[in-house]
């Protein structure tokens, strides 16, 4: 979204935002130019790497500070509202991307604005595929307790088996946040918000149209089996009404103009970042490989296997 951290990209070089090619990647690989994004457990980092100059968004973690916490929470940092088109333009791209994970039976289980981001062109760009759990056959069900506590659907919360629907309840919670400001059942009380989310019924403030509340109220509907996706999954999505504008061939071929062009000069062009990142110093520690300290090796031995590359106590997961 615009408001929101977008990638820095252009059509010749892009900002590559997956899992890279080389599993085997170290620090030294890199230049580390600006800190672009924190979380709870660390950093977001523009890097080049040395070998072909291209440019990467690295995510360094502390690895002390994960085997202290157990759980992920993001905090929205900046609200502003979108008129209904440009909402319907992002929310079809986000649908897209969620549906298309469901056909690789993968639910996603945190969207969330934080990681909607925008190309070189506005075009949405699905990151963080950190709480992503697979093999989700379309009847199948998981019990992990993941997710942001204003994103967090019902059935979640009341830590019940939940199904694919829960990435759709998130789907209409960004939407909402989309148009009004805040996410639905928001309040700085956790507590007070989840029992918002549990109990309370959905209120819209006036001035949308018929069919995008209908949608929210579809989407947002506490009952899982009753939800707009429970059924047919992402084509219950394209058939609503609210999406009757788009043409989903168009929108697949990244054929419709999106609503906003970030209009970034290059890979390193770092005017959409937030000053309060960039103004950071890059870890010195970055760069190093250093060993971990007796304590970490002990408490740590076997927490992170399956990482394509651990360093020490620093990061680099």
């Amino acid at each position: 979204m615009a408001h929101y951290n977008p990638p820095l990209s252009s059509p010749s070089d892009e900002v590559n935002l997956g899992v890279s090619v080389n599993p085997h990647a170290k620090p030294t690989d890199f230049d580390f130019l600006a800190v672009i994004g924190k979380g709870t457990f660390g950093k977001v980092l523009l890097a080049k790497l040395k070998a072909d100059g291209k440019f990467y968004a690295v995510k360094v973690l502390q690895k002390k500070v994960i085997l202290k916490k157990k759980e992920l929470f993001y905090h929205l940092q900046r609200e502003r509202c979108f008129s209904e088109a440009r909402a319907r333009f992002y929310t079809a791209e986000v649908a897209s991307a969620i549906g298309y994970l469901h056909s690789l039976n993968i639910v996603y289980r945190d969207l969330k604005p934080e990681n909607i981001l925008l190309d070189y062109q506005g075009h949405v760009v699905l990151t963080d595929f950190g709480l992503c759990k697979e093999g989700i056959e379309p009847e199948g069900t998981t019990t992990t307790f993941c997710g942001t506590p204003e994103y967090l659907a019902p059935e979640v919360l009341r830590k019940e088996p939940y199904d694919r629907t829960v990435d759709w309840w998130c789907l209409g919670a960004v939407l909402y946040e989309m148009l009004y400001s805040l996410p639905p059942f928001y309040s700085r009380d956790v507590s007070e918000m989840y029992d918002a989310i549990l109990h309370k019924p959905l209120y819209l403030p006036p001035g949308k149209s018929e069919a995008t509340c209908h949608l929210l109220y579809g989407l947002l509907q506490k009952d899982q089996r009753r939800r707009i996706g429970a059924i047919a999954d992402f084509l219950e999505i394209k058939n609503h009404v609210f999406f009757a504008p788009i043409n989903w061939d168009d929108l697949y071929h990244k054929r419709i103009t999106p609503p906003y062009n970030p209009n970034v000069r290059g890979p390193a062009d770092l005017q959409h970042i937030d000053p309060e990142f960039t103004r950071e110093m890059v870890p010195n520690s970055v760069g190093r490989t250093p060993e971990p300290t007796p304590s970490l090796a002990t408490s740590s031995s076997n927490a992170f296997n399956g990482f394509s590359y651990i360093s020490g106590e620093d990061g680099f997961l």
